[in-house]
């Protein structure tokens, strides 16, 4: 009967869509506070939903220190700023961005590429609301293109 019942719900979770979608998505608000995650984005970057929703993005996923030449700060920041001006949805070029391991596995910066796009969902007084920060790890890629110029 419980089968029956789930069957004949028409009525989506969207919760649980989301978080539960095959992509790599977080959602944030205009200060760039993340309020939501997929799974699929918790995984990709090692975290936990319980330690990064309410933060602000950039305390989450700094630059990594030891990486002198890390931009992915500032280029993710000038995309976001660019989708609250224009509240239109902005590609961002390829960028490398380090994830930071869990203290369990050591708390070093893994080299990561990353292909973003960032959404901005609109509300009906045609502001700003939220942006879809989605994401493609494309590191596997990068590598394997960088061991073939070899």
């Amino acid at each position: 009967m419980s089968e029956q019942r789930r069957a004949d719900d028409d009525t989506p979770d969207f919760r649980l869509l989301f978080e539960k979608s095959p992509g790599l998505y977080l959602v944030l608000n205009p200060a760039f506070r993340i309020i939501a995650v997929s799974d699929a984005y918790l995984r990709a970057t090692m975290t936990e939903r319980s330690q990064i929703v309410g933060r602000a993005l950039f305390e989450v996923f700094p630059d990594n220190p030891d990486d002198l030449r890390a931009d992915g700060v500032s280029n993710l920041r000038h995309s976001l700023l660019t989708v609250l001006k224009t509240r239109a949805p902005h590609k961002m070029e390829l960028q490398k961005y380090d994830i930071r391991k869990p203290e369990s596995e050591g708390g070093a910066f893994e080299v990561r590429y990353w292909s973003p796009l960032n959404t901005p969902i609109l509300g009906e007084d045609g502001y700003v609301r939220w942006i879809v920060h989605q994401v493609e790890d494309v590191t596997e890629l990068v590598t394997l293109r960088k061991a073939s110029k070899i």
